[in-house]
């Protein structure tokens, strides 16, 4: 495993992380859970060098936090670091375009479901706190920065965090000018390469640490999606691959695998592709089999892309809007 900066944090994380929304489980996530074998595939992953956990309360409603907590307390002789979020209060995804921050998250919110996850995770400090959505037209309301500030000073939280918004990467600039965040999650993947026109190089300028989040576009680029499938009507996948959304990513799927190189996996290709850019501090696929840990964790092995072949990726840039199914 290799390890990068997390901007001005100043840590050193595996620069392929975890995802822990799958694993949670949980209404509104991804069906096909499995709360047995969860814990193995999170002790794959310390032992082969992950140490960088991103969960949140509303993965399970709690469980995916719970989950963490036990692996810290498997592994007490590892520095593991702890990513998590706060839900919105009024649990949209997005926010709607009317919604206050005392809708979303006021100052109370704010505190009380930063120690229920405290709780959760049975620590005394959380690395990284993230807004699970946001809108920038909040930035400049002092309620929210005087509550983070309030808990970076009582030392319950270390770095603060953005979860931006599905395919809204520059939905965030007036945050990172107040100077309070310190790290931004945005959706980064061969389909969506739009955070490399202005928000990577606004996070390299200003020493702040970028999560690559959704890197198989939700399942897409793991290439083994068809015109025909299909989801539990639960499963959130069976509204975000619509007939809007399906058949589109599944020919773009099958364009890009005719420039997959020889022994090389579609997954793995789409790894290699976030990790070519210096910006990325890490990735943090979702994996619910110990066998996706293996192979995900293998990508971190300092081999770069062909610049040729880099330069065959951009041409799969699909640049796409948030709508009422895109969440």
């Amino acid at each position: 495993m290799r390890y990068r900066r997390m901007g001005r944090l100043g840590w050193q994380v595996s620069e392929v992380g975890y995802g822990m929304w799958g694993i949670g489980g949980g209404p509104g996530g991804f069906t096909g859970w499995d709360y047995d074998t969860a814990p193995a595939c999170l002790d794959e992953a310390v032992e082969r060098g992950c140490n960088f956990f991103d969960t949140a309360w509303v993965y399970g409603r709690g469980v995916s936090e719970q989950l963490l907590g036990g692996l810290v307390r498997r592994h007490p002789d590892r520095r593991l670091y702890l990513a998590t979020k706060i839900p919105p209060k009024n649990r949209e995804w997005p926010p709607g375009p009317q919604d206050t921050l005392d809708d979303v998250f006021p100052a109370e919110h704010i505190r009380e479901f930063t120690h229920r996850s405290l709780e959760n995770l049975g620590v005394d400090r959380i690395d990284l706190l993230q807004f699970h959505v946001w809108e920038d037209r909040w930035a400049a309301d002092g309620r929210w920065q005087e509550a983070v500030a309030d808990l970076k000073r009582e030392g319950v939280v270390d770095g603060v965090g953005i979860s931006v918004n599905r395919w809204e990467p520059t939905n965030c600039h007036a945050a990172l000018d107040t100077g309070l965040i310190d790290v931004v999650q945005v959706i980064y993947n061969v389909f969506d390469q739009a955070p490399e026109d202005e928000l990577f190089p606004r996070a390299q300028r200003d020493d702040i640490a970028i999560i690559a989040r959704v890197p198989f576009d939700e399942g897409t680029l793991t290439g083994t999606l068809t015109a025909d499938s299909t989801w539990p009507e639960e499963d959130w996948r069976s509204t975000y691959f619509g007939p809007e959304n399906l058949l589109p990513s599944v020919e773009r799927a099958e364009r890009l695998a005719a420039d997959v190189p020889a022994g090389m996996t579609m997954p793995e290709l789409a790894l290699r592709f976030i990790l070519h850019h210096p910006a990325v501090s890490t990735v943090i696929p979702g994996m619910r089999r110990v066998e996706h840990v293996r192979a995900n964790l293998a990508v971190s092995d300092g081999v770069p892309l062909d610049a040729g072949l880099l330069d065959t990726l951009r041409g799969h840039r699909w640049d796409r809007k948030p709508t009422s199914w895109s969440q």
